[in-house]
C-alpha cells in the first residue's frame, strides 16, 4: 500500500474520573453511631436521676436530718456559712460566664457550657459511695433535706426519714457544677504547660501527669481545707491508709486516687478535642440529622454520659470495696452528733459499722448495743432445719 497514507490508528479512549469532593468528605466522616450511643446512655441516666429525685422530693425521705445534741464550734459554723454563701453566689456568675456570655457573643453553646450543666448533674452520684455501707457523712448542721439514697434502686445501707446521709444542697449543687468545672479548667492548664515544656510527651503520659496533679490538688482541697472546716468526714476510712487518722478530718489516701482519677478523666475529656472543639464522644455529630436543638441536645447527652461514666467507674465502683472493708468509726466522729446524722451511735440503738459486725441491709437483723441480735420489725429470725436421718 505504498503511496497511500496509513489510516490513523484508533486511539484508546482516555478514561477520566471526576472526584466528587463532597463524596470523599462524606466518606471520611465518622459514622454518627458513637455520639448517638453516648446520647442514648446519657438520656437513660438522666431519666433515672429525674425519677429518683422526684420520688425523693415527693416521698417520706424528704425530711431534714437534725444536728443532734452536739453543737459545732463557732469557728466551724462561721466558715461553713461563709463557704456556702460564696459557693451559692458563684453559681449565677458561672452560668453567665460559661453559658450566657458565649451565647450572646457567638450564638452557640460552648463545650464549657455543656460541661457546667453536666457536672452539676453529677451531684446525683455524690451519695452513691454509701451504697452498701455508710462510709461518708456530711455535717447535718448545714441546711439539708436528707438525701435521695433510699429511693435509689437496690440501695442497701441504713437510712430512714430524718436519719440518713444529709446532703448540704445549697453547697453541693453549685459546687459540683462550676466548682468541678473550674478544677477541670485548671487541670487542662497544667496539661498545656506540660505539653509546652515537653512537646514529645504522649497523650497517656500527659494524662498520667495530670492524674498526679489532681491527687495532690484533692489532698489540699479536701484533706487540708474542706474536711478540717467540718463539711464532711470519712468515718469508715482505713486508718492505716489515712492522713490524720483517728480525727474527724482523717483523709484516706485512696480518696485522692479515686477522685483524682475522676478529675483527670474530666480534664482529658475537655483537653483532647478535634479541630472543631469536639470531644471524643461527639464523633459523628455531623452525621446526625436534625436542627440546632436536636444537635445540641445530642451533644449534651453524650458529654453528660461520658462525665457520669468517669465518676461511676473511677470512684463509685472502687469505693464500694473500701466501704465494705471499713475500719471502726473513730471516737472523734462518734462523739459529734452533727457528723452522725442519726445513722448510728448514741441514742439510736444501732452500733456503728465495724469489722466485728455483719453489714446490715434493709429488712435484715442488726446487733444491738447489748450484743443481742435484733430481728427486723414483723419478722422472726430463721431457724436451722435438721437433716433428715437416713434409714
Amino acid at each position: 500500500m505504498s503511496g497511500q497514507p496509513e489510516p490513523d490508528k484508533a486511539k484508546a479512549p482516555v478514561v477520566t474520573e471526576t472526584l466528587d469532593t463532597a463524596s470523599l468528605e462524606d466518606q471520611a466522616r465518622p459514622p454518627g453511631k458513637p455520639v448517638r450511643i453516648w446520647a442514648v446512655v446519657g438520656g437513660a441516666i438522666l431519666i433515672l436521676q429525674l425519677y429518683v429525685w422526684i420520688r425523693w422530693a415527693t416521698g417520706p425521705h424528704f425530711e431534714r436530718v437534725p444536728t443532734g445534741p452536739s453543737d459545732p464550734p463557732t469557728l466551724m459554723k462561721v466558715v461553713l456559712v461563709t463557704w456556702t454563701a460564696v459557693t451559692m453566689l458563684g453559681l449565677p456568675i458561672g452560668i453567665y460566664y460559661f453559658i450566657i456570655r458565649p451565647w450572646r457573643r457567638e450564638r452557640r453553646i460552648t463545650l464549657d457550657g455543656m460541661l457546667l450543666v453536666s457536672f452539676g448533674l453529677l451531684f446525683f452520684q455524690d451519695p452513691l459511695l454509701n451504697y452498701f455501707n455508710t462510709w461518708c457523712t456530711y455535717n447535718s448542721w448545714l441546711w439539708n433535706m436528707g438525701s435521695w439514697t433510699q429511693d435509689i434502686p437496690g440501695w442497701r445501707s441504713f437510712g430512714e426519714p430524718g436519719a440518713m446521709m444529709a446532703e448540704p444542697l445549697l453547697m453541693n449543687a453549685p459546687g459540683y457544677s462550676y466548682g468541678v468545672l473550674l478544677c477541670t479548667i485548671l487541670g487542662c492548664w497544667v496539661m498545656r504547660k506540660v505539653k509546652a515544656r515537653w512537646p514529645g510527651i504522649s497523650n497517656l503520659g500527659l494524662i498520667a501527669v495530670v492524674a498526679v496533679w489532681t491527687f495532690f490538688f484533692d489532698f489540699v482541697m479536701e484533706g487540708l481545707f474542706l474536711m478540717p472546716m467540718g463539711l464532711f468526714t470519712y468515718p469508715g476510712a482505713i486508718q492505716s491508709l489515712s492522713i490524720n487518722a483517728g480525727h474527724y478530718y482523717q483523709w484516706p489516701i485512696y480518696e485522692g486516687l479515686m477522685w483524682g482519677g475522676v478529675q483527670a478523666g474530666l480534664c482529658a475529656l475537655r483537653y483532647f478535642t478535634d479541630d472543631r472543639g469536639r470531644t471524643v464522644v461527639e464523633r459523628g455529630l455531623e452525621r446526625v440529622q436534625g436542627g440546632f436543638v436536636k444537635l445540641q441536645v445530642t451533644r449534651f447527652l453524650a458529654i453528660f454520659a461520658a462525665s457520669s461514666a468517669l465518676f461511676f467507674v473511677f470512684y463509685n465502683v472502687p469505693v464500694q470495696w473500701f466501704a465494705m472493708n471499713a475500719d471502726p468509726w473513730p471516737e472523734d466522729i462518734q462523739k459529734r452528733s452533727y457528723f452522725m446524722s442519726g445513722i448510728c451511735g448514741d441514742g439510736t440503738g444501732r452500733l456503728c459499722p465495724d469489722p466485728a459486725l455483719p453489714i446490715p441491709g434493709p429488712g435484715s437483723a442488726t446487733i444491738g448495743p447489748d450484743g443481742e441480735v435484733v430481728p427486723p420489725d414483723g419478722r422472726d429470725l430463721p431457724t436451722i432445719v435438721p437433716f433428715e436421718k437416713g434409714r
